[in-house]
């Protein structure tokens, strides 16, 4: 394969597997190069909210994992003792899915495999230079060094990126200032699922996990950056919960920092960053690997379009402009979260009482939390536009099996709308973004790309926007 064709994810976890499933369904095969032999059994993340089933229907593999996972009603904001409430929010899955990370990458990885993606484990990144036209990476592999040659390059390879590092890309913000702690034990006497405390003394959480073994997991503020361990871990619960719960057996034991960073930009000529390779910040809500795989979804059809011809070049400058923000919003509500989190003082903890009493008596507060949380409310509207353009489709059932094959879809209220190349599905005029409208154009990743007044508009855009392979398409 000549090199300007090859794309290289670097980083097999689920925003490295999600984006090579998405470039190999846009006609790409991606190789995923991993460092590691395998995959962790460890979870990091134990959820999937709402826009990532979302995004998951979009292609049809939702059913894997509604399968295996549990499903609540909503999810905290901040460990406040008020719950948001998923649902009742405008999406086919008003819920949060409970799913360990180590069941979302095999599931991940089974789908990239089956569209024929190559996934190198034991493949370490260890330099990367770029040129005019490819990207020339040093990759230590278990047979030795090698060289291997892209036309492009996307770092999913976590908050210390060895991708974003080479590439010269920079990641501004905070340094760790307190730890929070993590073990999956087994309890001889295991509190009710969900249950949580916040005092004087810090914060936890338990949440079971399907192995039987529950996770502790929260903020202790006489706590360093030290390794944990089981009895410091039991030592911990007691001055929080008032017992240790029998904690023993421990499969997991780790701590984990609150610096936040967003990097300065997500695309340096051929090299792109998505995931935590991106963005870091405090796990607050368990929305770091959900807003990754969104970033793979915007990402995934975009570059493979640009491979194959399909769109200029220019394309992937709107992957930055669109996610970047997003990144820096992901900063700031994990902050907000943080505070409440580590409020542990006689302040703090009035604050938290405030802002719970105040999500509880207002439902307006709460749904847009929600929304923010469940990231329902991501849109890519242009400044000053009529805020449809850019938002998020929502669309109603039976529509998402229109997207599986990664191309747009016209969503039109006259039955006479032709469009070559992609599906063009009638619905009713209340269904489309806005009144008025005739029909709108819907991009892969479930985006409005595009709307219409007049029918006869929409077989010209489709043609602009979504041209043949190879169609001459340049810039």
């Amino acid at each position: 394969m000549n090199s300007s064709g090859r794309v290289v994810v670097v980083g097999a976890g689920p925003v490295g597997l999600w984006l090579a499933a998405e470039l190999a369904l846009g006609g790409v095969r991606p190789v995923v190069l991993e460092r590691e032999l395998e995959r962790s059994p460890h979870s990091k993340a134990l959820g999937l909210h709402p826009r990532t089933l979302e995004v998951l229907a979009l292609r049809g593999v939702e059913d894997g994992f509604l399968r295996t996972g549990g499903r609540a009603p909503g999810w905290h904001f901040g460990m406040l003792p008020t719950r948001l409430d998923f649902s009742a929010l405008p999406t086919q899955f008003p819920f949060l899915l409970t799913q360990p990370q180590a069941e979302t990458e095999r599931l991940l990885e089974e789908r990239a495999r089956a569209l024929g993606v190559r996934v190198l484990r034991g493949h370490r990144v260890t330099g990367l230079a770029q040129t005019g036209d490819e990207v020339v990476l040093e990759v230590a592999g278990p047979d030795g060094g090698y060289e291997l040659r892209a036309g492009h390059v996307v770092g999913a390879d976590g908050a210390g990126s060895a991708v974003r590092e080479a590439a010269g890309i920079g990641f501004p913000g905070s340094e760790s200032t307190f730890y929070g702690f993590l073990g999956d034990v087994e309890l001889s006497d295991p509190p009710a699922p969900g249950a949580s405390w916040h005092g004087e003394h810090g914060a936890l959480m338990a949440a079971p996990l399907p192995d039987g073994r529950v996770r502790l997991v929260g903020y202790d503020p006489a706590a360093g950056a030290a390794p944990l361990t089981l009895d410091e871990l039991r030592a911990t619960a007691r001055r929080i919960a008032g017992t240790d719960f029998g904690a023993r057996s421990p499969s997991w034991l780790s701590r984990f920092g609150n610096a936040t960073k967003v990097a300065a930009r997500y695309r340096e000529g051929r090299v792109l960053l998505a995931g935590d390779a991106a963005h870091r910040h405090f796990p607050a809500g368990g929305v770091g690997l959900n807003v990754g795989v969104q970033d793979a979804m915007n990402l995934g059809w975009k570059l493979a379009s640009a491979v194959r011809g399909r769109a200029p070049e220019s394309l992937l400058e709107t992957y930055h402009a669109e996610r970047w923000p997003v990144g820096v919003a992901l900063g700031e509500h994990t902050r907000a979260q943080t505070v409440l989190i580590t409020g542990v003082s006689a302040e703090g903890r009035a604050m938290r009482e405030l802002f719970s009493g105040l999500l509880e008596g207002n439902r307006e507060l709460a749904r847009t939390l929600a929304m923010r949380l469940s990231a329902l409310d991501v849109t890519y509207a242009e400044p000053g536009g009529d805020g449809v353009v850019g938002a998020r489709a929502v669309l109603g059932e039976g529509l998402f099996r229109h997207f599986h094959a990664g191309t747009p879809v016209v969503l039109s209220a006259d039955g006479g709308v032709v469009a070559d190349g992609v599906p063009v599905v009638r619905v009713p005029a209340a269904e489309l973004p806005r009144p008025g409208l005739a029909a709108a154009l819907i991009r892969p990743d479930g985006h409005v790309w595009r709307v219409f007044e007049d029918a006869g508009e929409v077989a010209g855009a489709v043609r602009e926007l979504w041209p043949a392979v190879g169609a001459g398409v340049s810039g």
